[in-house]
């Protein structure tokens, strides 16, 4: 096999994983085990497929804290929720920023964000699909989520956690694939939580690069004043 089709073969088989990570319903216990196998080449497969959601998730951030947030950058509290391998981490650390924790249902994925070093604090065997029982409400001044609103991963109900975490007049940026926009009702949710006062949409960057086969949205939402503590009061 030459080189030029070894490479195509190589990118043949990361798109198959990509592909096959969407059909996993959402079910923690075959996520588990699918990153399980994943980690230790995910950041090669998803850099075959052009993937580019964490340089932008990261750049959404640093603009927003330019636009909004006072104090320097190195001070900001991020949460990098379903942090994968910490690609996300290492954009924002790029850009200055310093307290960033992060996590993610897998623990080999979550060990490979720590090993980053780019994380103040890194959990494994957090499901986003369930209450952030360890993370306290208003902890983050922004929180950033990229590339778990994807199809078979994360329902779009999970953005009211992200909210709750997030402190009032704080952010939360997400992406999610458009294939996944369409299919999951996340606009729905979005209105929802709209109409409760728990999240106000910001910005909205439609059809955006992401990866190769696919763009993707990316959504900016303020929470608003006292939104933590409505959101704390409604039933799981």
């Amino acid at each position: 096999m030459n080189t030029l089709d070894r490479q195509t073969a190589l990118e043949q088989a990361a798109r198959k994983r990509i592909k096959d990570s969407h059909a996993l319903d959402g079910d923690p216990g075959r996520l588990v085990h699918f990153y399980r196998g994943w980690a230790s080449s995910y950041d090669l497969d998803v850099g075959r497929d052009g993937y580019c959601g964490p340089m932008i998730v990261a750049e959404l951030t640093g603009a927003v804290q330019t636009a909004y947030l006072a104090g320097q950058r190195a001070a900001i509290a991020i949460l990098d929720a379903g942090c994968g391998t910490g690609l996300v981490g290492v954009e924002l650390e790029r850009l200055g920023f310093r307290l960033i924790d992060g996590f993610d249902l897998s623990e080999e994925m979550a060990d490979k964000a720590r090993k980053t070093r780019v994380y103040r604090d890194v959990r494994g065997d957090v499901d986003l699909n369930g209450p952030l029982s360890d993370h306290t409400s208003a902890s983050y001044d922004i929180t950033v989520c990229c590339g778990v609103f994807t199809l078979g991963h994360v329902r779009p109900d999970a953005l009211r956690e992200l909210a709750r975490v997030t402190r009032p007049n704080g952010f939360v940026i997400v992406s999610t694939r458009k294939s996944y926009a369409e299919t999951a009702s996340f606009e729905d949710e979005v209105r929802r939580l709209e109409d409760a006062g728990t999240l106000m949409p910001a910005q909205r960057l439609n059809d955006g690069r992401y990866v190769a086969e696919e763009d993707a949205h990316y959504w900016v939402f303020q929470v608003p004043k006292k939104a933590s503590a409505r959101t704390e009061e409604q039933p799981g």
